[in-house]
C-alpha cells in the first residue's frame, strides 16, 4: 500500500546571477596572490633559504608555468570528469602544495610545493571560469561583470596582502595565500555539479607538448636572470622548437585533440588569444616593476605601495562592469583598445621621465582594468560562440596563453633590467599592451542566441 502522506522537501533555489559571480570572483581571486603577493615575499625566502635572489625567482616562475599548465589540463579533465569532480582533484592539489611550502626543509621541497599548489590552482581557475562561461545568456553578462570586479579587487590588493602577511606573519603564509581559494569550494560544489562531465577522452600528448612549448619559453626568456648554463639554454632552445612543430603535426592528425585544430584556426580565439597575452604582459610587468621602482627610486614601504595600488581596483571593477554591458555590441573592443592602450602608454612615459609615481600609477591602474575587461570579453565572446561540451577545453588552453603571457610581461621585464634601467626595460615591455589594444578593434561581439 502506497501512501503520499510525506512531505516533500521543496526545490532548492538556485542562487542568483549577482551571488554567483561573487562566489565564482572569490573562488578565483587568491589565484592572483600567487604571482603579486610572492614577490613581495623573495628576500625573505632568499635568505631563509640561503640562495641567490635570481634562484629565489622560481618561487615566482614555477608558479606561473604550473598555472597556465594547470589551468589547460584540467579544464580538458572537465570535459571528461565534469567540474565538480575537477574542483574536489584540484582542492586536493591545492592543500598538499600548500602543507609542502609550509614544511619544505630546503629550497627544492619548497618548489615543489609551489608547483603543486598551482596546478591545483589551475584547477580552480579553470573551474571558475567554465562555471562563469556555461551561465545562461540572460545571467552571464551580470555573472562575468562581478567576476571581472572581483578579480581587479584581488589584483590591487595583492601587494599590500603580501606585505602584510610576511611583515606581521610568515613568508611562508604568504606562499601559500593561494590556498585560501579552499575556503569558497564548498560553496561552489552545488553550482560545479550543474556541469557534468561530457566523457570526452583527454588528449596527453597534445598537453604535454603545449605545457613543454610555454615551459620552454618562459624559461629561455629568464635564461640569463637564473644564470643557466649555455648547453642548458641550447637545449631548452632545441625542446621549443621540437614543441611547436610537434604540437602543429598532432594538431593535424588529431584534429579533436587538447588543442583542436578549429579552436587554433579560430579567428576568433586567436584574437581573443593575443588580447589576453598582451594584457596580461603589461599588467604583469607593471606588477613586478612598479613596487621596485617606488621602494628604491622613492623610498616607499610595501604598505604604501599596497594602498596607493588600491585604486586600481575601483578602476578594473568598473570596467569589468562596463565590459559586461557591452558585450553584445562593438563598445566592449573600443573599452578594452583604449585601457589596453593607456596602459601601453602610460607604462611607456615611465621609462621616458624615469619614473613618475602619478604616471606609474595610472598605467597600473589602467593594467588592472585591461587585465578584468580581457576576460570578461574574452569569456563572454568566445562562450557565446562555442558548445556547451567545448568550453571548459577552450577557456583552460586560452588561459594558457593569458598566464603565459603574464610570465613572459615579468620575465622580460626582469630580463631586460640586467642591462638597462628597470623604467627603461618597463617602457620597452608596454609594446604588449600596445599590441594587445591594437588587436582588441578586431574583437567581434558576442552572439545573442546561444544554448548555455
Amino acid at each position: 500500500m502506497t501512501t503520499n502522506s510525506a512531505v516533500q522537501a521543496p526545490p532548492r533555489t538556485a542562487p542568483g546571477a549577482g551571488l554567483t559571480g561573487l562566489r565564482l570572483g572569490a573562488l578565483f581571486g587568491p589565484v592572483i596572490f600567487g604571482v603579486t603577493a610572492a614577490g613581495v615575499a623573495l628576500p625573505d625566502v632568499a635568505q631563509a633559504m640561503e640562495v641567490r635572489p635570481a634562484v629565489a625567482g622560481w618561487v615566482l616562475t614555477a608558479h606561473a608555468l604550473a598555472l597556465g599548465v594547470g589551468t589547460a589540463f584540467f579544464g580538458r579533465l572537465s570535459e571528461k570528469w565534469g567540474v565538480r569532480n575537477t574542483l574536489l582533484a584540484g582542492s586536493l592539489f591545492l592543500a598538499v602544495g600548500a602543507v609542502l611550502c609550509l614544511i619544505a626543509p630546503n629550497f627544492g621541497m619548497l618548489i615543489a610545493g609551489r608547483f603543486v599548489q598551482a596546478a591545483g590552482s589551475g584547477a580552480i581557475t579553470s573551474s571558475a571560469l567554465t562555471l562563469a562561461s556555461a551561465a545562461a545568456p540572460e545571467h552571464r553578462t551580470k555573472i562575468l561583470g562581478i567576476f571581472g570586479a572581483s578579480m581587479a579587487l584581488f589584483s590591487s590588493t595583492a601587494t599590500l596582502m603580501g606585505g602584510m602577511v610576511t611583515d606581521w606573519l610568515h613568508w611562508r603564509l604568504t606562499l601559500v595565500l593561494p590556498a585560501l581559494s579552499l575556503l569558497l569550494v564548498p560553496f561552489c560544489l552545488e553550482l560545479a555539479a550543474t556541469r557534468p562531465g561530457f566523457g570526452k577522452a583527454v588528449d596527453l600528448l597534445g598537453g604535454i607538448l603545449l605545457g613543454t612549448g610555454a615551459t620552454s619559453l618562459l624559461l629561455l626568456i629568464q635564461a640569463s636572470s637564473l644564470d643557466l648554463a649555455t648547453p642548458l639554454v641550447i637545449g631548452l632552445a632545441a625542446l621549443l622548437v621540437l614543441s611547436v612543430v610537434g604540437l602543429v603535426v598532432h594538431i593535424g592528425k588529431r584534429p579533436d585533440g587538447f588543442l583542436p585544430r578549429q579552436l587554433a584556426t579560430d579567428r576568433t580565439f586567436v584574437i581573443s588569444a593575443t588580447i589576453g597575452v598582451g594584457g596580461y604582459a603589461g599588467l604583469f610587468a607593471a606588477m613586478y616593476a612598479v613596487p621596485q621602482i617606488l621602494t628604491m627610486k622613492y623610498g616607499w614601504d610595501v604598505f604604501e605601495i599596497g594602498a596607493w595600488l588600491l585604486p586600481g581596483a575601483v578602476v578594473g571593477a568598473v570596467s569589468a562592469r562596463v565590459a559586461s554591458k557591452l558585450t553584445a555590441g562593438k563598445g566592449g573592443s573600443l573599452l578594452l583598445a583604449v585601457t589596453a592602450v593607456s596602459c601601453a602608454a602610460f607604462l611607456g612615459i615611465v621609462g621616458v621621465v624615469e619614473g613618475g609615481i602619478v604616471v606609474m600609477l595610472i598605467g597600473t591602474s589602467m593594467g588592472m582594468a585591461t587585465f578584468a575587461a580581457t576576460q570578461v570579453l574574452t569569456t563572454a565572446v568566445l562562450s557565446s560562440r562555442l558548445e556547451p561540451a567545448q568550453r571548459g577545453g577552450a577557456m583552460g588552453v586560452l588561459n594558457l596563453m593569458f598566464f603565459v603571457g603574464g610570465g613572459i610581461g615579468s620575465a622580460a621585464t626582469g630580463t631586460l633590467s640586467e642591462h638597462m634601467d628597470l623604467t627603461s626595460a618597463l617602457a620597452v615591455v608596454a609594446v604588449l599592451p600596445l599590441l594587445a589594444g591594437l588587436t582588441a578593434l578586431l574583437l567581434p561581439p558576442a552572439q545573442a542566441q546561444q544554448q548555455a
